[in-house]
């Protein structure tokens, strides 16, 4: 074991360090991503016994297991891309959602702000007005307001109601927000197959349906009871009685508000390149 090590430290320089930062940042990211979904869970597990078999096999020269563990895993490595295919392709695009790319989330002039936006959803829950409504944030939702009606609309009480009055033609489906501006009405969001929703209409669904593939912030409001549901990351929560609207106000500035995330990739290169032209400075 101590010769194993001592191998190890022995092949470590600048160049291993470069690749185990680079190693680290796409393993951190990707967990990241995928962090309180199946697939995660799996992977992580995975994981684990992985490395633990293989330093076990490695440790003791058990070259006919060692063989053995690698060509389970490429099998295991091809079924799991199947089985959890939804979570891989949301995960993928959340990794492609760099700050860079990102837009306000604020209209222009300002004029319409979370709190507003927050004071209508309670007004449509308090007359038991069913609405779903989806704030784009890193990944667009344009392919989903194709299935709709384009309005690029100023937010407002009176057009959301209008909306989501039966039996007016737009009633049915999803709105999506973009800029604090009503990109599009009428549309058309994925259902979730989630079995523990079972008992969800199909507002409820497609809410979760939509967080599953993007990382689009989803409100729900039940036109039975009122209660506000907020689904995001294939994850729903319920929200009623006093906490109501702190919790909502919480989860809609969040996804309202200007904010930088940047990937850890993006933070790698970007602290590379800036090493690297700090050294560039200093030779000079």
């Amino acid at each position: 074991m101590i010769e194993f090590l001592e191998g190890i430290l022995s092949k470590i320089n600048f160049s291993a360090i470069i690749q185990i930062a680079i190693l680290y940042a796409v393993i951190y990211s990707i967990l990241k991503a995928a962090k309180g979904s199946r697939f995660g869970q799996v992977l992580t597990g995975v994981g684990v016994v992985a490395a633990v078999m293989f330093l076990f096999t490695y440790v003791f020269h058990f070259d006919v297991l060692t063989t053995i563990v690698r060509t389970l895993l490429a099998y295991l490595a091809i079924s799991t891309v199947v089985i959890f295919q939804p979570e891989i392709r949301r995960i993928l695009s959340q990794l492609g959602a760099f700050s860079s790319f990102e837009k306000p989330k604020y209209s222009s002039d300002g004029s319409v702000n979370y709190e507003y936006v927050t004071d209508v959803i309670l007004h449509l829950a308090a007359n038991k007005m069913g609405a779903l409504i989806a704030f784009e944030r890193g990944i667009s939702l344009k392919g989903y307001e194709a299935t709709g009606v384009a309005t690029d609309a100023i937010f407002s009480r009176e057009l959301v109601e209008a909306i989501f009055t039966p039996p007016m033609p737009l009633h049915d489906g999803g709105i999506t927000i973009r800029n604090g501006r009503i990109s599009a009405a009428h549309c058309v969001f994925p259902v979730s197959n989630s079995p523990s929703l079972i008992t969800s209409g199909m507002r409820h669904r497609a809410a979760v349906g939509l967080s599953e593939e993007t990382d689009a912030l989803v409100v729900a409001v039940s036109e039975e009871t009122g209660t506000v549901s907020v689904a995001h990351n294939g994850k729903i929560t319920r929200y009623s009685g006093k906490g109501e609207r702190a919790a909502l106000l919480r989860w809609v500035s969040k996804a309202m508000l200007s904010e930088k995330r940047t990937n850890p990739l993006m933070k790698l290169f970007k602290n590379l390149q800036k090493g690297a032209m700090g050294n560039e400075t200093k030779k000079a």
